[in-house]
């Protein structure tokens, strides 16, 4: 594994200082916004005492939430990326910060709190002379605190598209690919330590050097925000993907295939961005502007329909497109060649011990069986509830990660899995694929979907995408997919050798 970390971290070095950046500037930005509102807020409330106490349970309880509920909670608020994550580190920081400033200011002297008044100082000269200075140890002790809490959590923006080292970490599960897991996590308690350490050190100096620094940060913060906002004023075109290698692939070929035509456009790949209607609500609100959908997905999941999915593909593709541009504006660009439709998959044991073929044999087996399933199977109509009512199946399930669910299966620790046509884990672990005898599972064929008013705004994108259509067989799909999830390969380097291979874009 160690030959692996170093090809990494020497190829894709760009990356991962990228990765860095995002991880530290999340953190940094929620560390500042906590620090405003909890230092003045405990200032104020040292002379109420019943409201700080209110305020303690409060910020408490905040802890108690898991990270990823916050983050449901937000999105429908405040949509994806970098808002929702920033607000959710703001309020798991909120605690050590507001905690340690109240504590250090209510534990002063009462002795020398009765000098300052005797002496006459106000009460703004006592707390920046006095106050403050002396309770600037637990303060800077509660910054850290949330700081070093701040980086842990931060790796889970990554599953809202806000970046970060935690990409590193989504991905090597996602691709069984421990190095990359490696490298997420040793970085980020390698930032964690870094900045602990550093803010240890503000600590031993005076309070007048510790304000000018805090003045220099902000002013640096305030800098680094503006730039950020000045480039994404410029032309930007945001390509997002669900989880998993397949996706990542499209999404680089999509990118790859627009440079090709228009090597000025800026164009941003978001990787393992979220399940299904995580992505769709996101280019509804204009946070994302591509991403590849699959036509059964649609008209399962997406769209409204009073018709029985056809279970021709020309069809298939024909309703999907005009249901997303009738119920949403959505633009749906001809779909490739191959098929990546849901599939069940067992063990070769399994199948033999049994005499398993079909999804109805299952279905049949009078015995406990478990299962294990990807998100989006166990909770769309087009998955296991829809399997359910089609062949009256009653598995024990349990979600897992792509990744995780095959691995499981291979250790005998499930007995089925959900999967897609082109995995590569099919072959690498030699499952059966059950035949869908009831037809259950409609076409999948995969296209970019987008906005029409994208698409009229930037017709050169769709010409550019346009390339793909009736490409891409199901073998090469799976192929590009065993690179990647196998041999660990690179997702952009796979899908820009197979354009070149294809003549679909020049050195």
């Amino acid at each position: 594994m160690a030959t692996q970390i170093w090809h990494i971290l020497t190829t894709q070095s760009g990356e991962i200082v990228q990765a860095l950046g995002q991880h530290l500037a999340i953190s940094l930005v929620a560390l500042l916004i906590a620090a405003v509102i909890g230092i003045p807020l405990a200032i104020i409330l040292t002379e109420h005492k019943r409201l700080a106490e209110l305020m303690l349970q409060v910020t408490s309880v905040l802890q108690t939430i898991p990270s990823l509920a916050l983050l449901g909670l937000l999105i429908p608020l405040v949509g994806i990326g970098t808002v929702p994550a920033v607000i959710t580190l703001v309020l798991y920081a909120l605690m050590p910060i507001f905690q340690n400033t109240y504590a250090g200011l209510t534990g002063i002297d009462p002795a020398l709190k009765e000098a300052e008044i005797a002496f006459g100082l106000p009460r703004r000269k006592r707390l920046l002379r006095i106050e403050i200075p002396l309770a600037m140890p637990l303060i800077i002790s509660g910054l850290r605190i949330a700081l070093v809490m701040i980086i842990g959590t931060a790796t889970l923006a990554a599953l809202i598209g806000a970046g970060g080292l935690g990409t590193y970490i989504l991905v090597g599960i996602q691709s069984n690919n421990n190095a990359l897991l490696v490298i997420g996590a040793a970085l980020s308690a390698i930032l964690a330590l870094t900045v602990s350490a550093l803010i240890r050190w503000l600590g031993t100096l005076s309070f007048k050097k510790i304000m000018v620094g805090l003045t220099v940060f902000v002013g640096l913060i305030g800098v680094g925000t503006g730039v950020i906002a000045w480039r994404q004023s410029a032309t930007e075109i945001t390509i997002a993907g669900k989880l998993g290698s397949e996706p990542e692939i499209l999404m680089n070929m999509y990118k790859d295939l627009i440079l090709a035509d228009r090597p000025n456009y800026k164009v941003t790949v978001k990787p393992n961005f979220g399940g299904t209607t995580f992505l769709f609500n996101a280019l509804k609100a204009d946070q994302i502007d591509i991403y590849p959908e699959f036509t059964g997905t649609v008209l399962q999941t997406l769209v409204k329909t009073n018709t029985k999915t056809n279970l021709d593909p020309a069809k298939t593709y024909t309703t999907a497109k005009t249901a997303l541009q009738q119920q949403f504006k959505m633009a749906y660009l001809k779909p490739m060649a191959y098929q990546n439709g849901y599939d069940l998959a067992i063990s070769a044991a399994f199948a033999k011990r049994y005499n398993l073929k079909t999804i109805s044999d299952l279905a049949a087996l009078q015995q406990p069986i478990t299962a294990g399933f990807d998100p989006d199977f166990y909770h769309q109509p087009d998955g296991y509830p829809g399997l359910k009512k089609a062949y009256g199946l009653q598995l024990d399930a349990k979600i897992m990660e792509p990744s995780i669910r095959y691995k499981a299966i291979a250790d005998g620790k499930v007995d089925v899995v959900d999967g897609y046509t082109t995995d590569a884990e099919v072959a690498r672990y030699h499952l059966v694929v059950l035949e869908d005898d009831r037809q259950f599972f409609p076409p999948y064929q995969g296209a970019p979907v987008m906005k029409t008013a994208f698409l009229k705004a930037h017709p050169e994108v769709g010409q550019s995408l346009a390339k793909l259509a009736g490409k891409i067989t199901a073998s090469e799909m799976q192929q590009m997919n065993y690179q990647v999830q196998v041999k660990h390969q690179k997702a952009s380097d796979v899908a820009h050798q197979f354009l070149l291979k294809k003549g679909l874009i020049q050195k």
